[in-house]
C-alpha cells in the first residue's frame, strides 16, 4: 500500500506537531476525522481548516459523543508531554488512553500507535543504532519526566489491545521529526536565535536520526501495510544519523548566527535508530536531514533566507 485514498480515517491529537501536516495531507484524499481536548480554540479552528473534522474527546475519560464509527485506519498520535512529575496522569492519557481508543475502534482495517525511540534503554555507545529488540528502560527527560516511562506502558497496553480486541496494529517509535510544524532542529532553532546555548550531557554524544514530515507521511501507508496481530513493532527515524552539535552548527551557518554549547545533567538525550525494519517495510527516506533543516528554516524563518 503507497496511498491512502478514500478511506476514513482518525487521527488523535490532530493539532499536535507530527500529526497535524499528516492528518492535513491526509484530508486531501480521505475523509479524516480529528478528537483532542482542544483547549486552545485556535488550534481547533487551524484544524477545520484544514478539512479535517474536529471532534473533542479527553482520553484521560472519553466520553466519544458523536463521534462515528466505521473508520478504515486510526493513526493514534495523541500524547502528554508535560513537565512535572505527575506520573499517574501521564499512565491515564498516555496508556489508558490508547487503550481506549484501541477497544473503541476495534473494528478498523489496522491501528498505528506511535511511541517513541526513548523507550530504550541508555546504550554504552552513543552511536549504537538502537535496534527493535535492543533493551528498554527509557531515558529521562528534564522537559517531561513522566513521558518515556508512559510511553513504554502505552506499549504494553497497545501489544495487549491488540491481541484482545483482533486490531492489526504497529507500534512505530518515533525519533526526531523534522518539518514546516516543528521538531526538534526548530526548537533548537530557536534556541540559537534567542542566543542560549544549547545544553549536552557531559561526556556523551547525542545522535539522533531526524525524519523529515515528507517522509512520515509517504512511509504511513506501508507501515499502517504491515500492522499486524500481534503487534508490529518499528522504529520510525530517518536514514541519516547526526550528532546534535552537527546538526546546531549547521543551522547557525545557514542563518548567519554563532551557536554556543554547555554541558548539563538536562543535556538533550537522543538515539541514532536502526533503520533497517522500517525501511522494508515502508521503504527508504527521500529528504537527507540537511534539506529538512534548510526548508525547515525556509518555511519558519523566511526573512532568514539568502
Amino acid at each position: 500500500m503507497t496511498r491512502l485514498t478514500g478511506n476514513k480515517i482518525l487521527v488523535t491529537g490532530p493539532a499536535g506537531q507530527i500529526a497535524f501536516p499528516l492528518a492535513a495531507r491526509l484530508a486531501r484524499e480521505n475523509e479524516v476525522w480529528g478528537i483532542a481536548r482542544f483547549g486552545d480554540p485556535a488550534g481547533r479552528e487551524r484544524v477545520e481548516k484544514a478539512g479535517i473534522r474536529a471532534c473533542r474527546v479527553d482520553l484521560a475519560d472519553p466520553d466519544w459523543g458523536d463521534l462515528p464509527d466505521g473508520f478504515d485506519y486510526v493513526l493514534h498520535l495523541a500524547a502528554a508531554i508535560v513537565p512535572g512529575t505527575d506520573f499517574d496522569s501521564a499512565l491515564r492519557i498516555n496508556a489508558e488512553g490508547t487503550g481506549h481508543v484501541m477497544s473503541r475502534f476495534r473494528g478498523a482495517k489496522a491501528c498505528l500507535v506511535m511511541s517513541t525511540c526513548g523507550v530504550y534503554a541508555s546504550p554504552a555507545d552513543p552511536h549504537h543504532a538502537c535496534a527493535e529488540g535492543d533493551p528498554l528502560g527509557g531515558s529521562p527527560q528534564p522537559y517531561a519526566p513522566t513521558y518515556c516511562v508512559s510511553k513504554i506502558a502505552q506499549e504494553a497496553v497497545a501489544r495487549f489491545a491488540a491481541v484482545e480486541y483482533g486490531l492489526p496494529t504497529i507500534l512505530a517509535r518515533m525519533n526526531a521529526a523534522c518539518g514546516d510544524n516543528g521538531g526538534l532542529p526548530a526548537m533548537l532553532l530557536d534556541a540559537i536565535l534567542a542566543g542560549h546555548p544549547i545544553p549536552l550531557l557531559a561526556g556523551r554524544a547525542s545522535v539522533c536520526s531526524p525524519i523529515h514530515e515528507d517522509d512520515i507521511f509517504t512511509q504511513t501507508p506501508g507501515l499502517l501495510a504491515a500492522a499486524s496481530i500481534p503487534a508490529t513493532i518499528t522504529n520510525w527515524g530517518g536514514d541519516e544519523p547526526v550528532e546534535i552539535p552537527e546538526m546546531c552548527r549547521y543551522m547557525a551557518e545557514r542563518v548567519g548566527r554563532r551557536v554556543e554549547f554547555v554541558e548539563s545533567p538536562e543535556g538533550i538525550h537522543q538515539y541514532r535508530l536502526a533503520g533497517t525494519r522500517r525501511s522494508e517495510l515502508a521503504g527508504p527516506c527521500r529528504v537527507p536531514w540537511r534539506e529538512g533543516v534548510e526548508r525547515m528554516i525556509a518555511a519558519r524563518h523566511p526573512e532568514l533566507v539568502g
